[in-house]
């Protein structure tokens, strides 16, 4: 089956139509959803006050942020989206084949990939239920469920192994972000990208409490990303960066 592209063009102006698919979603009008929106990341830090430990993390984001993230992403995909298009662009510079987006979140980047010529398939993996059921949905209204499956975690994959790889703004969200990069190597065919970034930073004023800063924990997480992987360069003055692995 042949799709429609879903462009930059496209992205800048709806967010894929993010605003209605939410809203049908979560069963409210837009006007109600579109009153909730600016307040989507005060809501989220409402529900875990204080800083996380690593013990926290895994249960945090499968069983207690439930709508409040789909809205904290939502608004910051709609208040960034200039931001989200270039990392939108780097898709479409680098994907190809068999596509894993690690923690993608409400779907914006695995729905954009999943619509190029050049990807086979798209590997949705996210802890969250309800980010599962929304973007499964989001896919089937843009006609994408063909080319976009849906999945709780890696070991559910069996030993598929990847052409490119997806993890926006996921690794500073957990305790050991060194090991999911082993992780993400072993799951990478040769000659493959990986496209990540990372924020580990609380914020002057602990306006990220979700995100680990552990100095030791961040000088362990370079050396490992620097022992395995080199950066491939792209033009787009942006935080997200390419990578191929060492040995590849």
């Amino acid at each position: 089956m042949n799709n429609k592209q879903l462009g930059i063009e496209e992205f800048l102006k709806t967010g894929f139509d993010l605003k209605s698919h939410l809203a049908e979603f979560l069963q409210i009008s837009v006007v109600q959803l579109e009153s909730k929106l600016p307040n989507g990341i005060d809501a989220l830090a409402a529900l875990h006050p204080g800083s996380f430990t690593p013990e926290d993390a895994s249960d945090f984001y499968e069983k207690k942020v439930g709508d409040a993230h789909l809205i904290d992403l939502a608004s910051w995909h709609l208040n960034s989206a200039n931001y989200i298009a270039d990392t939108l662009r780097l898709q479409e510079m680098f994907a190809k084949g068999k596509v894993l987006d690690f923690g993608g979140g409400i779907g914006t980047h695995a729905l954009a990939v999943a619509s190029l010529e050049n990807v086979e398939h798209v590997w949705f993996v996210d802890l969250n239920p309800q980010n599962r059921d929304f973007v499964k949905a989001r896919a089937e209204s843009l006609n994408l469920s063909g080319k976009l499956s849906v999945y709780r975690d890696l070991q559910s994959l069996g030993d598929i192994k990847f052409d490119t790889l997806v993890c926006l703004d996921v690794l500073e969200h957990l305790p050991d972000p060194s090991a999911q990069l082993i992780t993400f190597l072993e799951r990478l065919l040769p000659q493959s990208i990986i496209l990540m970034n990372w924020y580990f930073f609380k914020g002057n004023n602990g306006e990220y409490p979700f995100h680990f800063d552990d100095p030791s924990m961040i000088n362990q997480f370079f050396h490992t990303l620097q022992s395995n992987f080199i950066e491939v360069f792209h033009p787009y003055l942006i935080t997200t960066r390419a990578y191929k692995p060492l040995k590849s």
